[in-house]
């Protein structure tokens, strides 16, 4: 049950929407951007276009997800292909890495609206992102891009509360971030690493670790996984199984990181 701040943020994110007319939601398939295609379909219909990026840092995980849940909505939803190994700046891995690879989002999106006949791009950014040090977010300023929920004040918290009222599938899915994430600053982006870290993060993922991270260190893979599901993750025989698949993937040694799952971290150089 929402609380009354909280249905008037929802009635000023509805609103807001409204007033946009059309648009192109950048649709990564997390809840932020999940609950503004949600209202944006209820509000605009056929107006509102869910877009997603397919690349090589978006894990296919990922992006089985965004389509099941576009789909449960029943918006409009296209896959649009792009490559940030492209870009020299990206590949680099500096401070300003998610700035490039936002930009290469945004200008690849900026391309789509008038074809597609969209007033606003919008994104999933909320209040507590603003906090955090987000160099994509200076990214969106640069290309136009609205975000509905800063303008409606609605925090982590509450958009995780008005994705569970929703009815949304995924009001409890864990943060996720794109893979380069999990190479340490300065290291340069290759394929061969995304790939690697994916499968990695893949294999935990199917034994049932819900919040993890594999971030990788040269042929080092350092496990994050959640505080309470340390016990389960040292148990010999499992601890033994996730540590020859990691090798076959291609790390050489295997190792877990003991201050756990941090959500919004980076590798550490």
């Amino acid at each position: 049950m929402l609380t009354e701040s909280l249905h008037v943020k929802l009635n000023t994110l509805r609103r807001m929407i409204s007033d946009l007319q059309s648009v192109l939601v950048a649709f990564s398939g997390g809840i932020d951007s999940t609950v503004v295609l949600k209202i944006a379909h209820e509000q605009l219909g056929d107006h509102a276009l869910a877009v997603t990026a397919v690349s090589p840092t978006f894990p296919q995980v990922e992006l089985d997800a965004a389509k099941r849940v576009a789909s449960e909505i029943g918006a409009r939803h296209e896959l649009v292909h792009t490559d940030q190994l492209e870009v020299p700046a990206f590949v680099q891995n500096d401070a300003t890495r998610c700035f490039h690879c936002k930009t290469d989002l945004y200008q690849l999106l900026d391309g789509l609206r008038e074809p597609r006949a969209s007033r606003w791009i919008v994104d999933g950014t909320n209040l507590d992102d603003l906090g955090d040090d987000r160099p994509g977010i200076k990214a969106a300023r640069e290309w136009g891009v609205r975000s509905p929920l800063v303008e409606a004040s609605l925090s982590k918290s509450d958009v995780r509360a008005l994705a569970q009222a929703l009815g949304l599938s995924n009001w409890d899915k864990p943060a996720a971030a794109c893979l380069s994430s999990r190479i340490p600053r300065g290291t340069p982006i290759t394929i061969d690493s995304l790939r690697r870290v994916e499968q990695a993060e893949d294999i935990l993922q199917a034994e049932g670790f819900r919040h993890v991270r594999v971030r990788e260190h040269g042929d080092v893979a350092r496990i994050e996984v959640g505080a309470e599901e340390f016990s389960r993750l040292n148990q010999p025989t499992l601890r033994a199984h996730i540590s020859a698949r990691l090798r076959q993937a291609g790390f050489r040694f295997v190792c877990v990181d003991l201050e756990g799952y941090r959500p919004g971290g980076i590798s550490l150089g």
